[in-house]
């Protein structure tokens, strides 16, 4: 759960379309479309950490298609300050150029 305990209330946002703060990254992540979520989290694939930063690589759906999702996030006593995300879209499986896949 988002809150003031693990996020600061003045995060910086990196992501094009979500504004800065925590009311709004809770209001991008509760966003529907079409009656399923907009953006959704379904697989934690690893967490890279070093230093005051950390990678998580999650699979999941934007805007309905098959996604790799990538969040960094900058923390600075024990908030989370600061958050970069990109979202590239997986293919079907049937029309990957290999067999290793997104993770």
């Amino acid at each position: 759960m988002l809150t003031s305990d693990n996020l600061a209330t003045d995060l910086i946002q990196h992501d094009p379309e979500i504004a800065d703060g925590i009311a709004s990254l809770r209001a991008a992540l509760n966003e529907a479309q079409n009656g399923a979520p907009r953006i959704a989290h379904q697989k934690l694939h690893r967490v890279l950490a070093e230093g005051n930063f950390a990678l998580c690589m999650i699979e999941g759906r934007r805007d309905g298609q098959h996604a790799g999702l990538f969040s960094l996030f900058r923390l600075a006593d024990g908030k989370i300050v600061e958050h970069w995300t990109t979202c590239t879209p997986i293919p079907p499986r049937n029309e990957w150029k290999n067999d290793n896949g997104k993770f």
